[in-house]
């Protein structure tokens, strides 16, 4: 969706008469700017490797949310028991008797109302499991966005438009502006100012 309606344009400093493609093609380079399909609220799905002794892991994409009636914006969580590299494992005869039961390369469902969330963050540190293992690799299914864009993506948008329509080569009469033009200018279009009103929604793996 448009991170700008027709109605909010003259708030932007933006003529009325704006073509809505412009704000599309503003809106899919927001988008690839900060990694993520979306800024708003939509579901994501990741598989990250765990640190041994740490059980935690950072999702991607933030902030968290809930996706509609949902309480919480953690949809599902699977860990696997992995056969550890050397040195990761402190109690050789509790891994052996785990291998015996073909534990290790298992996937489980853990309940999520047993994992510490930090919203905020976006970290996920795991329960300790009955069996003492260590898991060593998880997969979430989240949702994380904006329940409601903000003025300061709003703003980001229209100044892309203002940048674009001040762009010589993008400045032309066209029924439809071309969202690979817009990417190809995309260093002159996401100004300083810009990449600031951004940078808190900009998606970064860790790990």
């Amino acid at each position: 969706m448009a991170y700008l309606q027709p109605e909010e344009y003259p708030d932007y400093g933006l003529p009325a008469s704006t073509s809505a493609d412009w704000i599309s093609a503003a809106t899919a380079l927001i988008n690839s700017y900060c990694r993520r399909p979306d800024l708003n609220i939509i579901e994501y799905t990741e598989r990250l490797r765990i640190t041994c002794d740490v059980q935690a892991v950072r999702l991607t994409y933030l902030p968290l949310a809930a996706l509609g009636v949902a309480t919480s914006p953690i949809i599902s969580i699977q860990a696997r028991y992995a056969r550890p590299r050397r040195g990761e494992v402190s109690n050789e005869l509790l891994f052996d008797a785990a291998w015996a039961f073909s534990l290790p390369g298992q996937w489980t469902s853990i309940d999520a109302g047993s994992v510490d969330l930090d919203a905020k963050t976006g970290e996920l540190t795991l329960p300790t499991n009955l069996f003492g293992l260590p898991f060593n690799e998880i997969a979430v299914a989240y949702s994380a966005g904006l329940a409601q864009v903000g003025d300061d993506i709003k703003c980001a948008c229209a100044q892309i438009v203002r940048n674009a329509q001040s762009t010589p080569a993008l400045n032309a009469k066209a029924s439809k502006i071309d969202t690979m033009q817009m990417q190809y200018f995309s260093s002159s279009l996401l100004d300083d100012t810009v990449k600031q009103w951004l940078r808190p929604y900009v998606a970064t793996r860790v790990g």
